[in-house]
Formats: C-alpha cells, structure tokens, sequence
C-alpha cells in the first residue's frame, strides 16, 4: 500500500483529516513487527532525529527514539534544558533554526503553548509536537485513537468518559478534538469544579454536534462506559499550591469502584501515564486496563508518522 503524507510537520490534532488518522493506523499495522524485532527495517537509514525536551519525558522520548532506531535511523538532542543552550537564554527560535541544520525532524516538547508552531515558522525539517503546555499532543493522541480501535474493534458510536485533569490535560484536549472528527456523538467529562474542561474545547464540540455531559463523580456514568480515559492531576500545571492541594487526591479508580457501579466487562481503561494515585494498581491484572498496551503503541504509531514524514511517498 502506497500512503501519500501531505503535512510538512505535526503541529495539532485539527490539522488531520479522519482519512488521514486512518492512514497512519494502516502503516502502525505494518510496523508491528518492526516494532517488536520480530522484523529489520532500514528504511530511514541514514537519517537523523533530534529531540528537544524542554519537559520531562519518558514514554514519548524513548518511543520516539526507538521508533526511529528500529528504522535504521539515528538520534541526538537533549532531554534538560539545563544541558542546552536555553540556559543562557537562547531563543526556541534560534535553537529550532541550529538543529533544523544537524537532522532530518525535530520532536520538540515545551511548556509554553504554541511552541510547537512557532518552531514550525523557523525550521527547514518537519517539526513534531510531542506536547505544548497544556495545549496539544497530537502524536499521543493517534496512539490513543489506535489503541481505542485495536481494543474496542471501532472508533464511532463509542461512549467514552473523560475523568481527571480536564483543565490541564493536553491529552485529552487532543483526543477529545479528534474524537470529534469521527461517528461519536456524546462524551462524558468527569471532573471538579476546578478542573472542568476549557470552554474552548467545549464550544468546539458543539460546533461538531457532539453532545458532553459533565459530573463531578464517575458513579452515575460509570456503567455506560465503553471506555474510560484517566488522567493524574498536573501538579506542574498550578499556579496556586493551595489550589492543587485541594484537588490533588479527588479520584482514585479501583476494582471496586468498578464493581459498586456495575462497570461493563468490555470496559477499556486507559491512561496517557504516568499515573500517581488516581489509577489503583490492582486494575492491572484486569482485563479493563489496556495502558500499557497503549504506552507500546507509541512505538509503531510513530514509526509510521516518522516514516511518513520523512518520505511523502512512503511504501
């Protein structure tokens, strides 16, 4: 199968067409066996990555940097800032401009929203936002849409509940948008009162005829679910202490939590990770939890965006 890439760089999840989503979760099939050592591959042999984390990473750093090792390709960059240039005041725009002339794509994380589009503005290489502030984080958000498809068998028609850090969560900012985009008509928001969901997300959703409820509990919604998106609450994102104190422990999802409130076997629960105490470890043996099958996904969703990126007319 021949897969034509229009984009020059990875920006937001708004800049992707369903058809296009579609077509990277052809080419992750295709990856798996790459992904796994199961299969060499040197396509992108010769290449080279950088990544630019001015965040702390694991899980999207190390897929990326594998991804692109399973491929053939190379990888340099830094991980703190305080390594870098940035420390004695470099702009994002001067170092975007510096690495675009060392490799082939950038992968660049930063907490100021936008980032990743100015970046785009000076570089000459394709540029993937691998997370801005409490923006976006497109490439999360297409393993997260191909973990829900491997698991649930189908993306449309789903009842997906959103609970956690709906504020700050640039997870889910990104899938909520995304899911927009396909056959899904109502979403569920689970949250405190603090840490509701932007209204711009909200005012999105109408215009795509997405019906959203929200609730500060998952007990009355929990057993309509088929799937259950969890995230922890972003220390990092508070300006006020006090403020993340009060909100801090609010939820915590359990086996019998699950139980109580007649959870579907089919339920998916799934977390972009790392988690704290919202997520209790004793889901994991469940046949809910597919986490960590979703943090793997990231290996062969980015091999084929890399892929893709790098060769428009990859095959």
């Amino acid at each position: 199968m021949n897969y034509r890439f229009e984009k020059d760089h990875v920006v937001t999840i708004k800049d992707f067409t369903v058809d296009e989503m579609e077509s990277i979760f052809e080419l992750a099939d295709e990856m798996i066996p790459i992904a796994e050592g199961e299969k060499k591959d040197d396509d992108l042999y010769g290449k080279l990555l950088t990544t630019l984390f001015y965040e702390p990473s694991t899980r999207t750093r190390l897929s990326f940097e594998g991804a692109m090792k399973r491929l053939g390709g190379r990888c340099i960059g830094f991980a703190k800032p305080g390594t870098s240039s940035a420390k004695k005041g470099e702009t994002l725009a001067d170092t975007i401009r510096v690495a675009a002339g060392y490799a082939d794509v950038i992968v660049l994380r930063h907490h100021h929203e936008g980032a990743a589009r100015l970046a785009s503005k000076f570089s000459d290489v394709p540029v993937i936002n691998a997370g801005d502030g409490a923006n976006q984080h497109p490439t999360q958000t297409f393993l997260d849409l191909y973990t829900i498809q491997k698991t649930c068998g189908e993306i449309d028609n789903l009842k997906i509940g959103f609970i956690g850090d709906l504020r700050y969560s640039r997870t889910i900012h990104s899938l909520a948008e995304a899911l927009s985009l396909f056959d899904l008509h109502k979403m569920y928001f689970i949250s405190p009162e603090a840490l509701k969901a932007p209204e711009y997300l909200l005012e999105e959703l109408k215009e795509h005829e997405v019906q959203y409820h929200q609730f500060d509990k998952p007990d009355a919604i929990l057993s309509e679910l088929d799937v259950l998106y969890c995230t922890r609450i972003q220390e990092e994102r508070f300006a006020d202490r006090l403020e993340f104190e009060q909100v801090k422990s609010c939820y915590r999802i359990k086996k019998k939590l699950l139980e109580k409130c007649g959870a579907k076997e089919s339920l998916k629960i799934m977390h972009p990770l790392p988690r704290v105490d919202e997520l209790d470890t004793d889901i994991d043996s469940s046949q809910h939890a597919v986490y960590f099958q979703q943090a793997k996904n990231g290996v062969p969703v980015r091999q084929a965006l890399l892929a893709m990126v790098l060769d428009k007319n990859f095959s």
